[in-house]
């Protein structure tokens, strides 16, 4: 009797440990802590490898924002990747709007917390840090429509960051053609389309197409978007024989390089017999 007693309380005793045991194992395993072979969830910016180490210039492309391990951002450039998370992912464009300002406002040529690097090689530092285009641009991007005027001075920091920097001289001059789509009179219309006649030229300077470049490839044309974009602003601005040039251009320039529009090709052949 005494020997069963003793067996039940042993027995008795296992499950208990048992039961502590199994229980200890489920609380661990969903607070698992350092060392336990789990992955851990990355909250911090430091140790964290998605985000990038810091050197003299800014990471301009896109991190996937829920690697990088933030909670709020701190500094410009991490209001600029939430931003752009806002935008790509979100489509929150309002919240990226905010976000490109707050990281605007550190990072501003007019209050001094950034500044253009003009040299080479540049710097193992850089006090202020460089001011960052990707940001800018994204902005801009976003204010066409609403704020074209905005738009434009953004687009204009671009190009002091960088001059060489393709395709933002074309949106300066889709910004000011829809200025003067906009106003209200002849004469101010008229001036906001010749400034986009402009800007898109400068656009084409960046991309010449020369003599070599022709007998080497055949190509007599370049950007496409551009020659169309200019073809319209001339109609605007009653320059039919500008217009019909800009048309001719633009389909020589799809011959190899296409349209993202090309229902567009066929209406350009429509547009230049109109146009004669």
């Amino acid at each position: 009797m005494k020997k069963r007693n003793r067996l039940l309380v042993v027995l008795s005793a296992m499950f208990v440990l048992v039961a502590l045991l199994t229980a200890f194992s489920r609380l661990r395993a969903q607070h698992p802590s350092p060392g336990d072979g789990q992955p851990q969830p990355l909250t911090k910016r430091e140790g964290n490898p998605n985000y990038p180490t810091p050197n003299p210039l800014y990471f301009e492309g896109k991190i996937d924002y829920e690697s990088l391990g933030i909670d709020t951002p701190r500094n410009a450039w991490e209001f600029a990747q939430r931003g752009i998370y806002k935008q790509d992912d979100l489509e929150d464009f309002e919240g990226a709007i905010a976000d490109y300002k707050a990281a605007i406002s550190m990072n501003s040529l007019q209050n001094g917390t950034c500044q253009l690097v003009t040299t080479s090689p540049v710097p193992g530092t850089l006090n202020p840090p460089p001011c960052m285009f990707t940001v800018r641009s994204r902005l801009a991007y976003l204010l066409m429509e609403s704020d074209p005027a905005e738009a434009i001075r953004l687009f204009q920091e671009v190009l002091l960051i960088d001059p060489l920097r393709l395709e933002i001289n074309s949106l300066i001059g889709e910004a000011y053609a829809e200025e003067g789509d906009q106003a209200t009179d002849a004469a101010t219309k008229r001036q906001f389309y010749e400034k986009a006649v402009d800007a898109f030229k400068a656009e084409l300077d960046l991309s010449p197409v020369t003599a070599q470049a022709t007998q080497l490839t055949g190509d007599e044309a370049n950007n496409a978007q551009v020659h169309w974009e200019l073809a319209e602003v001339y109609e605007k601005l009653v320059r039919n024989a500008d217009a019909k040039a800009e048309l001719d251009l633009y389909l020589k320039a799809t011959k190899w390089h296409s349209d993202t529009y090309p229902w567009r090709i066929a209406l350009a052949e429509k547009k230049i017999e109109e146009l004669k």
